[in-house]
């Protein structure tokens, strides 16, 4: 399945700047070191339901979180919309977080049972390795290289790479009209690698945290930020008056996914069957962090390889 209706249009831009603007408070700014707070979520009811009772044998990474009494879970907290903390509410939001919540709540562990950990992309891989976390939620696009050292689970959402900007600057159409300037995305994650690999005109600058990148972007550091963009829209809409997301279409498709320690097959598959389950549930979580956005998309179907 695909997104029905391109993200970046005029429109669009301007109903996520009102609807995620609502919706997170505060500046994308969190640094990946947090202390990885338990706080309840802000919506009043859940769509998901914690399971009582629950097993999973064979599991490895369940029998871990049993054992230790509560998950830790990998995510991202300076991505509003997707995956963010709120210094000033202490609390955290967003599509990715809730399908973390998710994931845990039907292996039986609510949210207080929920430790978080702010890791940076491009540590996301060793910290599934070293048993860090249990598994990781957050913008976590599946491809072959990363599959090497990890699973996953999903995928979960569709998207694909775009361009941030300064509000009065050219709209790009193409990573192509950026040849001899300057673009910057998160050290580790696949839109850096790709201006990497297929734009050696484009001068690369990396960062451990996106918001660090628009932060250069809005002081004229940098010419502009590029990543997935489900991620640009949110920084947008925290600065409609400074940034803008260009109307070109997107340069890749990215489908994000649960990564976990490889060879848990049966972690995996009870992810995939929730997936594939709970359509419901899922249309639920997007509607509450993303459906006011502007974009119209359909869940993906689960790759059980």
């Amino acid at each position: 399945m695909r997104f029905k209706k391109a993200f970046a249009t005029a429109g669009l831009i301007a109903a996520a700047a009102l609807v995620l603007t609502g919706c997170n408070s505060g500046t994308p700014g969190a640094t990946d070191e947090g202390d990885g707070g338990t706080t309840e979520p802000t919506t009043s009811s859940n769509p998901w339901t914690v399971a009582e009772d629950f097993t999973l044998e064979g599991s490895p990474t369940f029998d871990k979180i049993q054992e230790r009494g509560k998950v830790v879970i990998g995510v991202k907290e300076d991505q509003p919309g997707l995956g963010y903390y709120d210094n000033v509410t202490q609390e955290r939001s967003g599509f990715d977080v809730d399908i973390a919540r998710w994931i845990a709540a039907s292996i039986g562990f609510d949210e207080k049972q929920i430790e978080y950990k702010a890791i940076a992309s491009a540590n996301r891989e060793q910290a599934i390795v070293n048993g860090d976390v249990d598994y990781y939620v957050g913008t976590y696009s599946i491809n072959d290289k990363r599959k090497n050292d990890i699973d996953f689970a999903g995928p979960y959402f569709i998207t694909g790479q775009g361009l941030l900007v300064r509000v009065d600057d050219t709209d790009y159409q193409k990573l192509e009209d950026l040849n001899g300037k300057t673009v910057c995305s998160a050290t580790g994650s696949t839109p850096i690698q790709n201006i990497k690999d297929n734009f050696k005109e484009i001068k690369p600058q990396e960062f451990d945290l996106y918001s660090a990148c628009v932060e250069n972007l809005v002081n004229g550091q940098v010419d502009a930020v590029t990543t997935d963009q489900a991620i640009l829209i949110g920084y947008a809409a925290q600065q409609p008056d400074d940034l803008k997301v260009t109307s070109g279409p997107v340069f890749t498709e990215e489908q994000y996914g649960v990564g976990l320690a490889k060879g848990d097959d049966v972690f995996r598959a009870h992810i995939n069957e929730l997936f594939t389950d709970g359509g419901d549930v899922w249309t639920k979580i997007f509607d509450n962090n993303l459906g006011d956005s502007g974009i119209t998309v359909d869940q993906p179907a689960v790759d059980a390889y």
